[in-house]
């Protein structure tokens, strides 16, 4: 077997015995909480762990673009949720072609969105199941009330072609319980007026050990889980010692004693910093801080680091946030404690469409 030493840099590195554990340990969680998971694969875009997350008693998977979903559709998996407003007449013919195939389900927060689907999905024997969006303060998408959801969801039932799937909301990282209150005001709103909600999904990866407090949701959706990262250990939902995708960077100048430059920049680790100061967290190196990053180059300021690497040497990092990271390479390297066992393409990879 190859060693991840031989690996060329910089590359990708997914522990398969933490994926595993990862996954594992949240259905347990879910099925012991009453909630059905539908993981989101934005963060891994490979079908692999996708087949396995449903293997393991995931109800469906969730994606972000059509793209994604043509790419698992295309891999034989047929119950998805598409969280994201499919606007214009392009997007919706995919949207179309994927409904004669698969089970898809799509959100909506306004007139707009609707009235497309409306228009482009009008038959009551094959209807498409639309969830009304709702912001419960995140401050991204989403009706801003529950009476904005129920005026939203008449207007879907309304339309022959469309059914009421139930309400989604993505909370804000921490609001978990405001979230909660939210979407409990609106399903008895909508209780009171006698329409039935199939779903209420929710997720979120930072409050996933408090899935058990999402109230009247039925169904959570976390993506970055099965991998988790930096922002995760910061959340307070992951340790170091859970996390299953590293960047392996070699380090190429060393200018001065403590600044050492390495061969992964932005198009590597990513320039989000999600609140955090740095860009990562180097294993064997708790007290290096990689400080600046321009497009290949990786700047890391070792002086309160009483070890450095050398020129030559190679180092392991865990990212702000991997979900970019996996769209940023062609391939992964899956591995073993210090050995690959495969590299596989990203099927997903810049299907932001």
């Amino acid at each position: 077997m190859t060693a991840i030493a031989d690996l060329e840099t910089p590359c990708v590195l997914i522990d398969l015995d933490r994926v595993e554990a990862n996954l594992k340990k949240a259905q347990a969680f879910a099925d012991a909480a009453g909630l059905k998971l539908r993981p989101h694969i934005k963060t891994h875009k490979l079908p692999r762990f996708a087949k396995r997350q449903l293997e393991l008693g995931a109800v469906g998977i969730t994606v972000q673009k059509l793209g994604e979903a043509e790419v698992m559709a295309d891999a034989g998996i047929d119950d998805i949720l598409l969280t994201f407003n499919i606007i214009g007449a392009a997007k919706l013919a995919r949207l179309k072609a994927l409904h004669q195939r698969v089970t898809i389900r799509v959100v909506a927060d306004s007139a707009a969105s609707v009235d497309g689907l409306a228009a482009a999905f009008t038959d009551p024997s094959h209807p498409l199941g639309v969830f009304i969006e709702c912001d419960t303060g995140m401050g991204r998408c989403g009706v801003q009330s529950p009476e904005g959801a129920l005026d939203l969801a008449r207007r879907v039932l309304a339309a022959p072609g469309l059914k009421l799937a139930g309400l989604m909301t993505y909370p804000a990282a921490g609001k978990y319980r405001e979230s909660a209150q939210w979407l409990a005001d609106a399903k008895a709103l909508f209780d009171r007026e006698g329409i039935v909600l199939p779903e209420i999904t929710t997720g979120g990866t930072p409050d996933i050990w408090h899935a058990d407090e999402a109230g009247v949701a039925t169904e959570y959706r976390p993506g970055t889980y099965i991998y988790m990262d930096r922002s995760q250990v910061a959340a307070g939902a992951a340790s170091y010692d859970d996390c299953a995708l590293t960047v392996l960077a070699t380090v190429v100048s060393r200018p001065t004693e403590n600044r050492i430059i390495i061969d992964a920049g932005s198009k590597t680790l990513t320039s989000d910093l999600l609140g955090l100061t740095g860009h990562g967290y180097v294993l064997g190196y708790p007290e290096a801080r990689i400080v600046d990053l321009s497009e290949e180059h990786g700047t890391l300021d070792f002086s309160a680091s009483a070890s450095k690497p050398n020129i030559g040497d190679t180092i392991r990092i865990i990212p702000n946030h991997c979900c970019p990271v996996s769209n940023l390479f062609d391939v992964v390297n899956l591995v073993r404690g210090t050995e690959l066992v495969e590299t596989v393409p990203v099927a997903a990879r810049g299907r932001v469409d």
